[in-house]
C-alpha cells in the first residue's frame, strides 16, 4: 500500500516543490525547435544519471519512455504519469517488445522518446545500439543532451551517477545538433 500510493506522491511532491526552485537554462537548435513546433516526433537521447535533472523539462518535449516492470519502474511510471509523461512498461530482461510496440504507439500518438542511452545496466557512458533502431523506426533524427548543475547532490554508488541539483541550483540543459 505504502509503496504503490503514498510513496509516488511523496516523491511527485518532493520532486515538482524542489524541481520549481531550479533556475533551468535550455539551449536547443532550431531544428529541435521546428520538430517540437511542427509535432515531429524525435529521440531525445541522455545519459542514465541525468534523468533526475532531465524530469523538469518532461512536459515541454512531450516525453515517452520506457519504465521497467520492477516495483521502481511501477513508481517511477507514476510520478512521470503526473509530471506529464507518457509510459510503456517492459525492459530488455523482461517484456522488452511489448515496451517497444507501447513506446511506438505513444510515439504515434504525438510523444517524443526520451531514452537513455547508456543501457538499463551500463556500462556507464557507453551508448548502446538501440537508440539509432528507435531513431530508424520512428522516422525521427536523434538530439542527445549535456546536462550541468552547478550545486547537486551525488549518488557516488549508484553504477549511472545520477544526481539531484540542490534547491536553487542552476541547471544548464544543451542539447546537440541532430544525429542522422
Amino acid at each position: 500500500m505504502f509503496r504503490k500510493y503514498i510513496l509516488p506522491i511523496i516523491v511527485f511532491v518532493f520532486y515538482r516543490t524542489l524541481s520549481w526552485t531550479w533556475r533551468v537554462r535550455l539551449f536547443e537548435p532550431e531544428s529541435l525547435k521546428k520538430s517540437l513546433e511542427n509535432k515531429n516526433p524525435v529521440v531525445l537521447a541522455h545519459w542514465h544519471g541525468d534523468e533526475l535533472a532531465l524530469l523538469s523539462v518532461v512536459k515541454r518535449y512531450r516525453i515517452a519512455t520506457i519504465a521497467s516492470q520492477s516495483k521502481d519502474g511501477e513508481l517511477m511510471a507514476t510520478v512521470l504519469k503526473w509530471m506529464g509523461a507518457k509510459t510503456s512498461r517492459g525492459s530488455s530482461t523482461r517484456g522488452g517488445v511489448q515496451a517497444l510496440k507501447g513506446l511506438l504507439r505513444l510515439v504515434k500518438d504525438g510523444g517524443n522518446c526520451s531514452f537513455a542511452v547508456d543501457g538499463p545496466k551500463g556500462p556507464l557512458h557507453k551508448v548502446k545500439p538501440g537508440v539509432f533502431e528507435l531513431s530508424r523506426m520512428i522516422h525521427g533524427p536523434i538530439y542527445a543532451a549535456g546536462v550541468a548543475c552547478d550545486r547537486a547532490i551525488h549518488f557516488p554508488k549508484s553504477w549511472n551517477k545520477t544526481f539531484l541539483p540542490k534547491p536553487f541550483a542552476k541547471v544548464t540543459i544543451i542539447w546537440s545538433e541532430s544525429l542522422p
